[in-house]
């Protein structure tokens, strides 16, 4: 069974983390949090500690369904500097599979030039780290390998976009309905 890998390193933004994971779970996707630290205890970006169900060591990499980064700072800058991560976003560019990053974190694709001439969306003041893409502004944007969210209150429909990429609408709708997310829209 492929997983969704999503990473968290210290200062990432625990909701959009632990929403996404949520969602996806819910949704029967196989889901792992996973360390780029060496401790599977890792510290969000308002002092909540997250206890990873992995570290970056463990990951088996040619079951990834999709890779997930969560924004916050300095987390996107954390999730931008490891190597080991980088050399594996680009082995799962390359293969031609789904990427995701909410927040501050599509900077890492942006910095690694994996968006040149895709539509994507960040938090306001990142586009700068958004090279070559077409940053739209919008809640959600998702173009062609690409799921982008802009931040923090765009993680229900950013969760909602990776399940129905990797499990169809029908499910997408089941868990969205099942949120009582409808009520809210």
């Amino acid at each position: 069974m492929e997983t969704v890998y999503l990473f968290f390193a210290e200062g990432t933004e625990e909701v959009e983390a632990l929403a996404v994971v949520d969602i996806l779970r819910r949704a029967g996707i196989e889901t792992r949090i996973v360390s780029v630290t060496e401790d599977r205890f890792v510290t969000g970006a308002h002092g909540i500690r997250v206890e990873a169900d992995m570290l970056m060591g463990e990951v088996d990499f040619s079951k990834a369904a999709m890779l997930v980064l969560p924004g916050g700072l300095p987390g996107a800058y954390n999730l931008a500097s490891h190597e080991g991560l980088a050399a594996r976003i680009m082995q799962q560019y390359e293969h031609n599979k789904p990427l995701a990053a909410i927040c501050a974190a599509p900077l890492v694709y942006g910095r690694m030039g994996l968006l040149d001439g895709v539509k994507a969306t960040c938090y306001p003041g990142f586009e700068e780290n958004m090279k070559g893409a077409s940053c739209t502004g919008k809640l959600v944007e998702e173009d062609g390998l690409f799921i982008t969210g802009k931040g923090p209150a765009a993680v229900f429909e950013f969760g909602y976009a990776i399940v129905t990429r990797l499990v169809g609408k029908e499910k997408a709708e089941e868990v969205r309905s099942g949120m009582l997310y409808n009520e809210v829209r």
